[in-house]
């Protein structure tokens, strides 16, 4: 017999379901049937912790899918490899949902946050990601031999102090990639020579608001 409980629980992963095909139909996003399962897995396991720990300030789960999975994947034609970093990843956006897009990349999810760190490291165990490592620390105390390919963050900080404090993290040819709302604090003046800036438009299907993407790469 299923449990009210149950019933409530398992009607968000239907509708989940329905919302993540069509929207990624309509971003013209093709994964699979495992990869798709994997992120409403992740959804699902993002609800139930919120509850007791408020990971997010996303709490209906009839937007859960354009804000949290769908706003993630729209910048997913822009993600170079193999290694990208995403600062500041709170509850594991965009960087939990790009590295089940992109299995073979590696992706190091970073947030000086321990509550939102553990998190996100249950969540990798459960959905079984080999190519996601977590760490607990402050970007400027990261160090790293090779360097990131993609250096990406949706909530991290203004984009100047952004490259300010992960330049020492960024591959020799590689870019960052920030996603913004507004571009009110960017300005292209103040990026250090030998770089170049473009702005994308992303479409995120369900959202009405403005969404930028910021691409920084060597000029």
């Amino acid at each position: 017999m299923t449990s009210k409980d149950d019933s409530a629980a398992a009607a968000p992963v239907a509708l989940w379901t329905r919302q993540l095909s069509e929207g990624l139909k309509t971003m013209g996003l093709s994964l699979s049937a495992s990869q798709q399962q994997a992120l409403v897995d992740y959804l699902a396991l993002l609800l139930k912790w919120n509850r007791a720990y408020n990971l997010t300030a996303v709490r209906d789960p009839r937007q859960m899918v354009s804000r949290q999975l769908l706003d993630s994947l729209s910048i997913l034609p822009w993600i170079r490899g193999p290694r990208v970093l995403d600062v500041g990843t709170g509850a594991g956006l965009p960087g939990i949902p790009l590295a089940i897009a992109l299995p073979g990349f590696e992706f190091l999810l970073l947030d000086s946050n321990g509550k939102k760190t553990r998190f996100v490291q249950q969540a990798v165990i459960e959905l079984g990601l080999p190519n996601v490592e977590v760490q607990q620390a402050r970007v400027e105390q990261l160090a790293d031999a090779c360097g990131f390919d993609t250096i990406t963050s949706r909530a991290f900080a203004d984009l100047h102090e952004m490259l300010d404090l992960t330049g020492h993290l960024r591959a020799p040819d590689g870019q960052w990639a920030a996603m913004k709302s507004g571009l009110e604090e960017f300005n292209r003046e103040r990026l250090v020579p030998g770089l170049r800036a473009q702005v994308e438009r992303l479409e995120v299907p369900g959202e009405a608001g403005q969404r930028n993407l910021v691409l920084i790469t060597p000029a």
